[in-house]
């Protein structure tokens, strides 16, 4: 398994936790566990950069994804194989602003956030009404098994 998480943001952030939820996720997406991937933490000037660049609009977004080997999520017969996922681009500053409107912690949010990532790199979008459905659907599985695990791992 290579999860690298590269901050660059200037902001604390648990990145063991970044990881268990990227661990998670890949169990429950049967995501084979020697596929890699990168999160990379970001300021809002070097975010607002990418997405102008990637997405032509304009300001920092909270959240970009970078697939590459376009892998999809497997079944306990197949697993994904082993190979590169992508990157997910996070802005923790642009993250604040939506926890407090979220009534959240900012590491929640970067949570969500990773997941979302995480599923835009397995394929899965949000543009019609029946994948923004599944999308957020699995998303919010993924968020609240994460969180009962989490639960369990502490005294």
């Amino acid at each position: 398994m290579s999860i690298e998480i590269n901050n660059e943001s200037g902001f604390d952030i648990d990145e063991s936790a970044l990881q268990r939820l990227v661990l998670h996720a890949f169990d429950a997406l049967k995501v084979h566990r020697d596929a890699e991937l990168a999160i990379q933490l970001v300021d809002e000037g070097a975010m607002e950069r990418l997405h102008i660049e990637w997405m032509d609009e304009p300001g920092p977004t909270d959240v970009l994804s970078f697939p590459m080997d376009e892998l999809r999520p497997g079944s306990d017969e197949e697993p994904t194989p082993p190979g590169l996922l992508g990157d997910i681009v996070l802005c923790p500053q642009v993250a604040v602003g939506q926890a407090e409107a979220a009534g959240h912690s900012t590491l929640d949010e970067l949570l969500l956030l990773t997941t979302h990532g995480l599923l835009h790199l397995l394929g899965f979008d949000h543009a019609e009404p029946d994948e923004e459905r599944e999308m957020f659907g699995l998303q919010r599985d993924i968020l609240v098994s994460f969180a009962l695990d989490e639960r369990k791992r502490r005294p």
